[in-house]
């Protein structure tokens, strides 16, 4: 399975058949079938191995900086494994550590005082978080504060005359000076996320 992982790290999901799996393991493309049934199957154990990656929200800590250092932990993962990020929701045969995941962030929720279904809305808009955040950043042109400042003065700036975008040539000269980092933006958005849940839960 780990081999499988490096492929769609290195090549993208799509790019990963049972042949080219074989091919990379020395293997003929029917003896993969002796472990898995079908690319599905490979792909629930997969994405299994991607949930088993996530650290799961620590019991004894309060129900936010929990769920905080497992949203910052699952972004780190997704961005070593971006393919993941389409196919976390999708499998219908969740694996071992795909469900002890689910049980671990329904149970601190649950233990915060969230009713079933606040629980659940907390659940879905933190996911939603986390994966939309990890995708745009997969996208991105630059990596960090130091590139990020280099095509804001070389590639952004001169596309935006100030006579024409003043706003958006106040910012970008602005951020590049300051130092931005556009991964803090990670951290800004999920504190206010979790600081909005807040007073839907009852305090046990």
């Amino acid at each position: 399975m780990a081999e499988a992982v490096r492929l769609a790290d290195r090549e993208g999901v799509a790019e990963l058949s049972m042949r080219r799996l074989a091919r990379a393991l020395g293997a003929g493309a029917m003896s993969l079938y002796y472990y898995v049934a079908s690319k599905e199957e490979l792909l629930d154990a997969m994405i299994d191995v991607v949930f088993e990656e996530i650290e799961l929200p620590p019991e004894g800590t309060d129900w936010q900086s929990a769920m905080r250092r497992r949203a910052i932990s699952a972004r780190q993962v997704l961005a070593r494994h971006p393919w993941a990020i389409g196919l976390m929701e999708s499998r219908t045969s969740p694996g071992p550590a795909n469900l002890r995941h689910r049980e671990a962030v329904t149970a601190c929720l649950r233990r915060a005082g969230f009713s079933v279904l606040m629980a659940t809305h907390a659940n879905w808009l933190l996911d939603s978080y986390v994966y939309g955040f990890a995708l745009q950043e997969a996208g991105l042109p630059f990596d960090g504060a130091d590139e990020f400042a280099d095509m804001a003065e070389d590639v952004f700036l001169p596309q935006l005359p100030p006579d024409e975008f003043p706003y958006l040539n106040e910012s970008a000269a602005v951020l590049a000076a300051a130092g931005y980092d556009p991964a803090e933006e990670f951290t800004f958005g999920l504190d206010l996320v979790l600081a909005a849940l807040e007073p839907l839960r009852v305090p046990t």
